[in-house]
């Protein structure tokens, strides 16, 4: 059992950091500040390569500090004034002159974005300056950093075979029932995981901001004074709803301010913690049942997305971190083991076909409809209202329902995944069109 605790704890640890900022192009800006450290200098020109999934989360979305959108950006930023050692939070000491001087760079044509026909995380940057070109590989995570070169000679070179201890964990999580890993969150010693009371703090410090200013679309202040005009009802789940699109609405606007990401992505972890804690306040609930509630959440949502990767044509935050939401919250409300698998199988059956199309501040919708089915799910599952084992991919076990919802992602939806790229990359390029002149 105490093998089991260490290996939960590991996997929270890796998994549950700060990320400032969308984490796709912080990833970029990462790859991009470590490939100028390596050899110092002014940049010169930036070669960025990523994904095809990496562009999509990071043409639209906000980056912190900055007015302007894009992967070009974010490169010239990481380049120019980027904190190689600080991970997600890289751009945590962007200021106007190094933005003015990072959006001079793209604006002369100095960044050349490519991209990738591969899913996933990838991002391979090469910066010259002139000290000589440094180069940097992310890849399987937004702070994988597999290779690092300083003009031809290699820096850092990361086993990636099988063998690494990411690896290792993800295989143990996946031969664990989702029984188990709930019974050990429930015994394990609450001191263990009292760090996941960390991001209940930081994610709504985020969210609480976006329901006093109106950010990004304002979907969560938008809803939450829709409730005090009392044109909503003042219940629960238009509160959990509110609190957790207000979180998307600021962090999707680039406001600079850190939340605590779940599986890769700092969406996840809005998701994951804010209708966890929604409903931990209106049942008042005590730090201990929170954390292992939170710790729930994040291992269920860690534990899905080790099926349907860490980026894909399905929306994670509907299908991942509001999964483990669902969870976490039917645990505050005293949920036997049963009611949590049953809570599963109601998210797997509701929300599984929501796409992903981007990172963008039209992401706070989505996260306001998952919170709200988190919420809804739990209760039915709790009053013994549960999806059938016969409907759709739903199976008489929520690890093979699970595996199931992984096969409908990849590689299920590759070419959906292709295809909603293209509209979006048409879309781009006509509303440049027909915007010309506005």
């Amino acid at each position: 059992m105490r093998e089991c605790e260490e290996c939960i704890v590991e996997i929270l640890r890796r998994e549950v950091v700060p990320a400032l900022g969308c984490t796709e192009p912080a990833a970029v800006a990462l790859a991009a500040a470590n490939a100028r450290k390596a050899v110092g200098g002014q940049p010169e020109e930036i070669k960025v390569l990523v994904s095809s999934n990496i562009y999509k989360n990071g043409i639209a979305v906000g980056i912190p500090g900055i007015d302007r959108v894009g992967i070009d950006v974010a490169a010239a930023l990481g380049a120019a004034v980027g904190q190689a050692d600080r991970g997600l939070e890289v751009l945590e000491s962007v200021e106007k002159e190094g933005a003015d001087a990072a959006l001079r760079f793209v604006d002369s044509g100095l960044v050349h974005i490519e991209v990738l026909d591969r899913p996933g995380v990838y991002v391979e940057c090469s910066v010259k300056t002139d000290a000589g070109t440094g180069r940097c590989i992310i890849e399987d995570g937004h702070t994988n950093i597999v290779l690092l070169e300083a003009n031809g000679k290699t820096v850092l070179k990361k086993d990636s075979s099988r063998a690494n201890s990411g690896s290792q964990l993800r295989e143990w999580l996946q031969g664990m029932k989702i029984s188990q890993l709930i019974d050990i969150i429930r015994e394990i010693p609450y001191e263990k995981i009292a760090f996941m009371l960390a991001g209940r703090d930081m994610n709504l410090e985020v969210a609480l901001k976006g329901l006093k200013e109106k950010t990004g679309m304002g979907v969560g202040y938008s809803i939450y004074h829709s409730i005090k005009r009392g044109v909503l009802a003042d219940d629960l789940h238009n509160y959990a709803a509110a609190l957790t699109a207000a979180g998307a609405d600021v962090r999707m606007a680039g406001v600079k301010m850190a939340v605590m990401s779940s599986a890769g992505s700092g969406n996840h972890g809005i998701t994951a913690i804010l209708p966890v804690t929604a409903v931990a306040e209106r049942i008042e609930a005590t730090d201990e049942e929170l954390a292992r509630a939170l710790a729930i959440s994040h291992i269920i949502t860690i534990y899905i997305k080790s099926y349907t990767g860490k980026l894909s044509a399905l929306c994670g935050c509907a299908v991942a971190a509001a999964i483990g939401a669902s969870s976490g919250i039917a645990f505050l409300y005293g949920a036997n083991n049963r009611q949590i698998e049953g809570t599963i199988k109601n998210m797997v059956a509701n929300l599984t076909g929501m796409i992903c199309d981007g990172g963008k501040v039209g992401c706070a919708l989505k996260l306001s409809t998952a919170a709200s089915a988190a919420l809804q799910s739990a209760v039915l599952a709790i009053g013994g209202t549960v999806v059938p084992c016969d409907n759709g991919i739903i199976h008489c076990s929520v690890e093979k329902t699970i595996q199931n919802l992984g096969r409908v992602s990849d590689p299920g939806m590759l070419e959906t995944d292709h295809t909603i790229l293209e509209v979006m990359v048409d879309n781009l390029a006509t509303n440049k069109r027909n915007c010309m002149g506005c």
